[in-house]
């Protein structure tokens, strides 16, 4: 090979070896919405629809996918879990890092049971939450969490009109993310597994 080749080829090797090193230090991007400034995510108490009771604070450790919904609704609810179902087969055994955290928004009909029915339907790992109108009237107000009943006019009875954000709790207990409604679970995957890689 010519001197000059030579010259060329390790201009080209250097070149990338830059390039390769300016991907590997740019700090990562996430595609659901950043809150800061950081800080805790709000305590919740509330109970699993086994019967168990469950503490954030406990969840250390894992990414917290918390979404709020209700058994009877028609397509936000059901597809925001069959994205979660998604993310969590794409994790693989990473998944058992993560909770997600269904809390409903109609305690009225959403039973313990109902709700359990429910969640497992899209994974047997997934959590139901529900308590007393107290304790759920505060984690709604430390959240900032809207939810309204509208007559549906139907034998089904009423709809619950209801924020849609998924929130994003990090290993330390920050609420990291939001997940607008729509954003899709590639989206959710990459920023879920950036988070385990922490």
């Amino acid at each position: 090979m010519r001197r000059r080749d030579v010259l060329v080829l390790g201009s080209v090797l250097i070149l990338a070896a830059i390039g390769l090193g300016y991907s590997l230090l740019k700090p990562y991007t996430f595609h659901g919405s950043v809150l800061e400034p950081l800080q805790s995510a709000p305590e919740i108490q509330l109970t699993n629809f086994d019967g168990q009771a469950f503490q954030l604070s406990q969840q250390r450790g894992k990414v917290v996918l918390l979404f709020f919904g209700y058994t009877s609704c028609p397509d936000v609810c059901p597809t925001t879990l069959a994205e979660f179902r998604k993310v969590f087969a794409e994790l693989g055994p990473k998944s058992a890092q993560v909770r997600a955290v269904f809390i409903t928004v109609d305690p009225e009909r959403d039973t313990p049971d109902k709700i359990a029915a429910y969640v497992t339907i899209f994974h047997p790992d997934f959590l139901g939450l529900t308590g007393s109108p107290a304790d759920l009237e505060a984690v709604y107000k430390a959240y900032g969490v809207f939810r309204e009943k509208q007559e549906s006019g139907s034998a089904a009875g009423y709809l619950v009109s209801h924020t849609a954000t998924v929130y994003v709790i990090d290993k330390q207990g920050n609420l990291r993310l939001t997940f607008p409604y729509g954003l899709g679970w590639e989206a959710m995957f990459k920023d879920i597994r950036h988070l385990l890689n922490e």
